[in-house]
């Protein structure tokens, strides 16, 4: 990884721990952190831990990447960082949020989860930022891991001690669960058992999240928030989905992670190749919303897409970003959702509602402008490229329609 950033990285457990140990580091408690309402609710309260605020930005409906001259005067002065998402590897405006942040003097996070192979500006996804966290789950498929790297190498010491600091002890029912999970998810996969895994999971109290969003437990919340910066407070809505996220790796899990990692550059071919189909699709912008490419790859006010253009994934010179997901923009998201389940394909990396309404005024600033990224929530459908074909199959026989062009939204000129 510090040859692809050509930065000093730290590896990390995983990428919210990472983030928890980045936010810490840089931000003062009481802070104010602008990030995207449509994210995943970890990462919300993985800033609250941190003992910061969340502010949510407004977003072009077209990518959901956060729409720079949408922000208030007044919210900009008021920030003590930014923290980018790159949803689905569709790079944020990283250029002009570090200019931003360059004026204002905060610093600028990237979390850089989905966005491992994806460029924006001439520059890898995480080389904007003064950190940038990366995920070993999803790309590379380890199911663990993560990367912090830093834009100052003298800082990877202390921040290496830091996390060092914040580690638990190494389990070794965690290290045999985790070197069991690949074949016992494979024989699941194979004889056809998920609805009776699902089942049996719900019955041990093991499943988070029966919707989109795990569930908010206010009033627990905000006695957790109370105590912050802790991150043992707010482990009950950190941990979900990961509860090695703060584990000290194990031998067998570093091999494991190290092996992953060298075939990621062939992972980011088969992505490419799977992004381009899914681009070419009716389902790549919405219905009526058309508009002619301008300037070169990496330009637009995403970087990752010209105005109009829909999710897009022109962004490195002469190729497609290997995007982790490709949203399709559909009518019935939930319709499209069942269709792909019926070919075998689990659609995961929902983020709807926006955490701005999942959450209230009581835990973060609302957007100014929630438009945007209500309508992105509501109509995107992340596919992974590396199915493309079948899921472009799925949604032929569905008969899926591309949504309706929202009405008064526009893609941002961030």
């Amino acid at each position: 990884m510090r040859g692809r950033l050509g930065r000093e990285c730290v590896y990390v457990p995983s990428c919210r721990f990472g983030l928890y140990a980045a936010l810490r580091h840089w931000c003062p408690p009481g802070g104010r952190v602008l990030m995207s309402p449509v994210n995943d609710d970890v990462i919300f309260f993985v800033v609250l831990a941190a003992g910061l605020r969340p502010v949510q930005a407004p977003l072009s409906p077209s990518d959901a990447s956060i729409d720079i001259d949408a922000v208030p005067r007044e919210t900009w002065g008021s920030l003590s960082a930014v923290l980018t998402t790159n949803l689905y590897g569709n790079p944020d405006p990283a250029p002009g949020l570090r200019a931003r942040c360059d004026a204002l003097g905060i610093p600028l996070f990237e979390d850089a989860a989905h966005a491992i192979g994806s460029e924006v500006g001439g520059r890898p996804v995480g080389a904007w930022g003064d950190a940038s966290v990366f995920s070993l789950s999803k790309h590379v498929g380890a199911k663990a891991g993560g990367i912090l790297a830093v834009a100052d190498p003298g800082l990877r010491e202390a921040l290496g001690k830091t996390c060092e600091e914040l580690l638990l002890p190494r389990r070794t029912t965690a290290e045999l669960a985790y070197a069991v999970r690949p074949y016992a998810e494979a024989a699941v996969r194979g004889l056809r058992l998920r609805r009776a895994a699902w089942a049996t999971m719900r019955l041990l109290g093991r499943m988070e999240r029966e919707e989109i969003r795990m569930p908010l437990r206010p009033q627990e919340l905000a006695r957790a928030v109370a105590s912050a910066p802790d991150l043992a407070a707010h482990d009950p809505w950190v941990r979900v989905d990961m509860h090695d996220y703060r584990l000290r790796a194990g031998r067998f899990r570093l091999g494991r992670i190290a092996r992953r990692l060298d075939g990621l550059d062939d992972v980011l071919a088969r992505c490419r190749s799977g992004t381009e189909l899914l681009l070419a699709t009716r389902w790549a912008r919405p219905a009526g919303w058309e508009a002619p490419r301008s300037g070169p790859p990496g330009s637009g006010p995403s970087a990752s897409g010209p105005p109009g253009s829909g999710p897009s994934a022109s962004g490195p010179p002469g190729g497609t970003q290997p995007l982790f997901r490709v949203p399709l923009l559909v009518a019935d998201r939930d319709a499209a959702v069942r269709a792909l389940a019926r070919r075998g394909i689990v659609v995961g990396y929902l983020y709807d509602p926006p955490l701005d309404d999942y959450a209230g005024a009581a835990f973060t600033d609302p957007s100014p402008s929630p438009e945007g990224a209500r309508w992105f929530a509501r109509h995107a459908l992340p596919v992974d490229p590396l199915h493309a074909r079948a899921a472009v199959a799925a949604l032929e026989e569905s008969g899926a329609r591309p949504a309706e062009a929202p009405e008064g939204l526009v893609p941002s000129g961030g």
